[in-house]
């Protein structure tokens, strides 16, 4: 498999700087490093981003977490090793990703249970960070960006 063409970041270097700086600004708000990468990877599992569940299940592992919790994340509804704060993020980052799904893409129920586990400056980096991991498994579909190359 090959790309269609070079990565979109890597051809404008200011898109790349702007996406960079989107992450940086959300690990500054102090959510948990994993707790994003569990949102990407459960995002990128949604949209079927081979690019982006490589590198993050691969991030996490080297993170530390165990090999059960990153395997479950597409069943973290029913599997036990998940936190209410992580359940909250990962229920925001499906219903934020499948804002087409459903006349009420983000329940109020879903928004209030992540706003109880992270203040306004947090929840506003995690919005942030799930409209990110959007941006780039839209990016790597798009080209055909093949998981595990160089860009």
């Amino acid at each position: 498999m090959n790309a269609r063409m070079g990565n979109p970041a890597i051809v404008l270097p200011d898109a790349m700087a702007a996406l960079l700086a989107l992450s940086k600004a959300v690990a500054a708000t102090g959510i948990p490093a994993t707790t994003v990468e569990l949102v990407n990877l459960r995002v990128s599992q949604i949209n079927g981003c081979a690019v982006c569940l490589h590198m993050h299940a691969r991030d996490l592992r080297k993170a530390g977490l165990a090999d059960e919790k990153i395997d479950t994340v597409a069943g973290w509804h029913d599997a036990p090793w998940f936190s209410e704060a992580e359940r909250a993020a990962l229920a925001l980052a499906e219903s934020v990703t499948r804002i087409a799904d459903r006349a009420d893409p983000v329940p109020d129920a879903v928004f209030q249970e992540a706003a109880r586990h992270y203040d306004e400056r947090q929840l506003s980096a995690l919005i942030l960070a799930i409209a990110n991991i959007n941006v780039w498994n839209r990016v790597n579909i798009s080209v055909r960006q093949v998981a595990g190359g160089a860009w």
